[in-house]
């Protein structure tokens, strides 16, 4: 009854289902992996920053130097330290910033350290419209903060440009060295864990694509779901044709066939 499976057509589509199969089952495991790696990155991030918290106050020179420049998912929310001056006159409002589901704007004042470099601090942030800011201190002093990496545009709240004199669109080494008279910059920035009154403390914020589990990686698990889905029903509809095509041959043994006029 299943001879029909050995004519030239039948194999042939066996095998393009095999292939179709094959192809959805590859597919669907490239997405099972994509989404593990992120989650996997998520576990990695949370215990880093976990372990950053946990851990003791480093000087930030020592944490992003010469051979590690840039900051970085091990850094990201590390408790630094940085002993210099603050710049008033370059004081900058950094706008559309939220915190506990309020929008509002940072404080952001340039901090020159004692190695001729610049960090740029977050003293705080404050709800509604940029306005008035409160003065640094004068004088040379020390601020400890959580090291945070640098923004793009698009993400946090980050825009491009277009903002009037005083404000700040993205808070990265290359925007602050267009727009500030200094040329050695940290990468990144400093959120300071003391803030002065009116100011509320910045939290560790994530960088852009976030801590690997994010809107994409579920978006992987679902392709997964959808490439198994597929596979599934190739062989679902090769089964009920192969049914289908041994019910007529059996028909046919039996004298069943219809009778054309």
């Amino acid at each position: 009854m299943y001879r029909f499976l050995l004519t030239p057509r039948w194999l042939s589509s066996t095998v393009l289902a095999l292939v179709a199969v094959a192809v959805c089952l590859w597919l669907g495991s490239w997405q099972l992996g994509r989404f593990e790696d992120r989650v996997s990155t998520h576990r990695d991030t949370t215990a880093t920053m976990a372990a950053a918290a946990a851990g003791s106050v480093e000087p930030l020179g020592g944490v992003l130097t010469e051979a590690v420049p840039q900051v970085g998912t091990d850094t990201v929310g590390r408790s630094v330290s940085a002993t210099g001056s603050f710049d008033p006159e370059h004081q900058l409002l950094v706008p559309d910033r939220v915190l506990d589901g309020r929008q509002g704007y940072y404080v952001l004042t340039p901090l020159r350290t004692a190695d001729g470099r610049t960090v740029a601090v977050v003293r705080g942030w404050a709800p509604g419209a940029p306005a008035a800011a409160p003065a640094p201190p004068a004088g040379e002093v020390t601020v400890t903060g959580r090291l945070q990496a640098g923004e793009s545009s698009g993400s946090n709240g980050a825009v491009a440009g277009g903002l009037p004199p005083g404000q700040l669109g993205t808070i990265s080494r290359a925007t602050l060295l267009n727009m500030l008279p200094y040329d050695g910059w940290y990468d990144g920035w400093v959120a300071a864990d003391t803030v002065p009154a009116g100011l509320t403390a910045v939290p560790t914020v994530q960088p852009q694509g976030g801590d690997g589990l994010s809107l994409r990686a579920f978006q992987n698990l679902g392709y997964t779901l959808e490439w198994f889905v597929f596979g599934g029903f190739v062989v679902f509809m090769w089964f009920r044709l192969v049914r289908r095509e041994a019910e007529a041959e059996q028909d046919r043994a039996l004298g069943l066939d219809p009778v054309l006029e």
